[in-house]
């Protein structure tokens, strides 16, 4: 059943790009506009769910500059087209009372070494809303992340990688743990032949994400069927200051 979710996901990706994406005229991209109803999205993907119904005012929490209006279709078809969608993000028209932004481009969990710039960046958004919420789900970097900031306070945040668990702040909620994923420490006995030290942890999968995020807000696969919002969205270009950046070794 998932993998026939993924594959109709994907296809409908497919559709999203080359028939009702964004098309080329005279050397700039030109997005539909038309108010439609939403599409899609959350496989090989990072968002961001933020509680409101005023998509301008998350444009300006998140300082995006350059920025149009973009419906649904037109706006998913582009962060998940291969060049586009390396340097633009979606903010959608609100569902629910839900507002998404959508793009491989916002700041990921890193390991050490790099500057962290998903923490700052989620706590800014947690002083001017209720509650913003944060997933991750990217198989082909073996990377699923999510986080939850309510009142001003980052009250979970969880990634993992091939690496092992990469953030993890917070106590796991009671809709983490219905996911059945478990954390179990294996010390073993120093030095013993076939030791496996370290942490043994059942890794979590795209599907983990998505029910989590159904949980915690939408499911965003599931937003087919949902009202047709009477306002577009809005196509943006991810700040340069969400790049990965090394940190500068100490000398």
């Amino acid at each position: 059943m998932i993998l026939f979710i993924a594959v109709m996901i994907a296809l409908t990706v497919a559709g999203i790009i080359f028939v009702l994406g964004p098309r080329m005229a005279e050397g700039r991209v030109i997005y539909r506009t038309e108010p439609d109803a939403p599409a899609a999205f959350g496989y090989q993907m990072a968002w961001l769910a933020v509680r409101t119904r005023d998509t301008r005012l998350v444009l300006e929490a998140l300082e995006l500059e350059a920025y149009e209006p973009c419906n649904w279709n037109s706006g998913i078809g582009t962060v998940y087209d291969a060049r586009l969608g390396e340097s633009r993000v979606y903010v959608s028209p609100p569902v629910n009372g839900w507002t998404f932004v959508v793009g491989l481009p916002l700041p990921h969990p890193v390991g050490r070494g790099y500057a962290d710039k998903l923490t700052p960046l989620l706590v800014s958004l947690g002083g001017r809303f209720v509650e913003v919420q944060y997933f991750f789900a990217y198989p082909p970097l073996d990377m699923y992340a999510w986080a939850r900031m309510l009142d001003g306070r980052l009250v979970r945040a969880f990634a993992a990688s091939d690496e092992g668990v990469l953030w993890s702040k917070g106590k796991t909620t009671k809709e983490e743990r219905t996911l059945g994923l478990k954390l179990f420490e294996l010390r073993g006995v120093k030095g013993r032949a076939g030791d496996a030290g370290g942490a043994l942890m059942l890794h979590p999968t795209e599907d983990h994400v998505m029910r989590l995020a159904h949980r915690w807000s939408l499911d965003p696969a599931k937003l087919d069927g949902q009202p047709v919002s009477r306002t577009a969205g809005y196509i943006a270009v991810a700040p340069r200051a969400w790049r990965l950046e090394r940190l500068a070794r100490a000398a």
